[in-house]
């Protein structure tokens, strides 16, 4: 009997619950000694946050490259490794092989693979998990392992070389072979939650179950038995159960009082606890608590930041630890050569963003649309189309004309501001600085309606914010706002210099503010969320300053728009400084600034590259020669 058909038989015949070989990773909980196995049946947080980290890394694809000449690389599919990471090892899929590898290494700081020669696969090769509570070094120096014991749950048992286990270990600041378990420095969190959840187990089972008490004033007069029987006896019949009047108010007799005597979970600080439990197992592994159900502070803008963080930050170091375990020992196991053959985990899907994110990066880095009419349809599962395979490209992008194939044609000729008429690619129309200031104070007044009337209807515990909705409508203002003012300002700036006004691209700028534009009302956004969710309901001081905050966001944001069309036009045009000029009532470190002049790409030492912030009205020159 083969070593796989001795631990399928002993795992089908004792699929025992207990661990007998728990190797050093087992702590200590209330006295008993947990293995990382039970602790992963039996505390929420910890299965959650691991659980998290292997889902995630799981369905990303491990694939496999091969170098070629002058650096460049294509996917391989051919050779012994991709075929062997392509499949399960008959019991399991590929997907479960690396989940299982992820959760083994958080919970146990190693994991195993074992790796034989196998007549049963299509490749030969047979690649399958080793639970590490079965794995113990048995023949080793202090610098490697060169045999293990593996001794399974019903009592199998099997020496093996080294050479065919491909081990991944964490950290051990000792210098040991078996890694150091990140569960073990979280035991004292762990113990609390085990002694929280005895002791609310406890208080169900043994408390007392009285929620209030009546009371009668020491004066009232003398209840005989009779009366008391008979008064309690209506109660339960009237305000219990199912009474009558369960719910209701009662009529108390005598100046009688209805004290209530339980303990809440807020007073209990139940939540609290488990709050600060989760918290502290997600840090401890490196987690953002809002991406495993700490949605206290989780806004739109930060969830969708911490998405991308999570395969950067987080997982980054740990599927670079994985890919140098694979490429290093597995690939020379398996006959490749590991000097040409690699693996890496498919990062670009995920870190690409959305569909529609990708879509305009891309239509934009290209000038026109990017996919033929038959592969939309494949996408939606339909079938090709007779013309579907030629790329559309409208009449009015052309290459060296307009940026974008969602600019279109004659209907965005506008008047420019300061210059004569030019048709320009979907330029909004110019609005004064008081016009500007009007409708961000109609956005505000729009805002506050709406969430009074959704806090008054469902309170602060309910659905009352609806953050994509409000960030795309100030986005869409702002963008607006920015682009018709910088315009207008780098024709000015061009005009005064003696430059012909019509020269400045503005299509080159739109990505940059709209990304600024989506930031900006993110953060406005954010503010309004925050002083609604302290507010405790009452939302008059929260809206009280909505003219002060209008007028400081528009000024705000045409000092921006202002500085960039100014300093813009000069890059575009090959100004070599620009001037710091302060406006009206500065602040001391911006009036300190008055006619600092720098290259024109650097930053003043304000840490910006033309005035903003809040209530700025200062102004930015630029100069295209030394001493204009």
């Amino acid at each position: 009997m083969g070593f796989f058909d001795g631990i399928l038989a002993s795992v089908q015949a004792a699929f025992a619950p207990r661990i007998l070989h728990i190797g050093s990773n087992e702590i200590d909980l209330d006295g008993s000694m947990l293995s990382p196995a039970q602790m992963w049946r039996s505390q929420p947080h910890l299965r959650t946050v691991v659980g998290f980290l292997a889902r995630n890394v799981a369905q990303l694809g491990l694939h496999v490259y091969e170098r070629g000449p002058d650096d460049s690389r294509t996917r391989n599919r051919d050779s012994m490794t991709a075929r062997v990471l392509a499949v399960g090892d008959g019991q399991v899929t590929s997907v479960d092989r690396i989940l299982a590898l992820v959760a083994d290494y958080e919970l146990y700081g190693r994991a195993h693979w074992l790796v034989l020669r196998s007549s049963t696969t299509p490749t030969g090769w047979n690649v399958r998990r080793l639970p590490p509570a079965w794995v113990t070094p048995a023949d080793s120096t202090p610098f490697e392992v060169l045999k293990y014991d593996v001794i399974t749950s019903s009592g199998f048992q099997e020496r093996i070389p080294a050479s065919q286990i491909v081990t991944f270990v964490d950290y051990e600041p000792m210098g040991g072979l078996e890694g150091s378990a990140t569960i073990q420095a979280l035991s004292g969190t762990l113990r609390e939650q085990l002694e929280a959840a005895t002791y609310r187990r406890q208080m169900w089972k043994r408390g007392g179950r009285v929620s209030a008490v009546l009371s009668r004033p020491k004066d009232a007069p003398k209840w005989g038995d009779t009366a008391r029987e008979a008064f309690r006896e209506d109660w339960y019949a009237k305000y219990t159960g199912n009474g009558p009047k369960a719910g209701g108010t009662p009529i108390l007799e005598d100046g009688m009082t209805l004290n209530k005597i339980d303990f809440s979970a807020t007073e209990s600080q139940f939540v609290e606890a488990a709050k600060l439990s989760l918290q502290t197992v997600a840090s401890a592994f490196h987690v953002e608590p809002s991406m495993v159900g700490m949605g206290d502070s989780a806004t739109y803008s930060n969830m969708r930041a911490f998405r991308k963080m999570l395969y950067s930050e987080t997982l980054g170091p740990l599927l670079k630890i994985i890919e140098a375990v694979v490429n290093e020992k597995l690939i020379p196991m398996l006959g490749d050569d590991p000097t040409k053959v690699y693996v890496e985990f498919n990062l670009q899907e995920k870190l690409a963003g959305d569909f529609e994110e990708q879509a305009r990066v891309l239509s934009t880095s290209t000038g026109r649309p990017w996919m033929t009419v038959n592969e939309a349809r494949k996408r939606q599962n339909l079938s090709a189309i007779v013309g579907g395979d030629t790329l559309v490209v409208p009449l009015n992008v052309t290459v060296g004309g307009q940026a974008s194939p969602t600019d279109s044609g004659s209907q965005n000729t506008v008047t420019d501001p300061v210059h004569e008429s030019t048709p320009k690619a979907a330029i909004p129309e110019f609005k004064s600085d008081s016009a500007i200031q009007d409708e961000i104070a109609a956005f505000l007044e729009r805002q506050q309606r709406s969430l009074r009337s959704k806090v008054g209807a469902v309170g602060l515990g309910g659905d009352w914010w609806d953050g994509e909705r409000w960030n795309t409508e100030l986005e869409a203002l702002l963008l607006a706002m920015s682009r018709t003012t910088s315009l207008a300002e780098a024709r000015r700036t061009l005009k005064d210099a003696g430059l012909d006004p019509a020269v400045y691209d503005d299509a080159r700028t739109v990505a940059y503010l709209q990304e600024v534009s989506r930031l900006s009302s993110e953060s406005i956004n954010q503010t309004t969320h925050d002083r609604v969710s302290t507010s405790d309901g009452n939302l008059d001081g929260v809206f009280a300053d909505q003219d002060e905050r209008a007028g400081s966001i528009s000024t705000s944001a045409q000092t921006f728009a202002k500085g960039f069309g100014a300093v813009e036009a000069g890059r575009q045009t090959g100004a070599l400084t620009k001037t710091w000029v302060t406006g009206m009532n500065p602040r001391q470190s911006h009036a300190a600034m008055n006619g600092t002049t720098i290259p024109i790409d650097e930053m003043f030492s304000t840490g910006k590259k033309w005035p903003s912030g809040p209530n700025c009205n200062c102004t930015v020159t630029v100069q295209w020669r030394s001493g204009s």
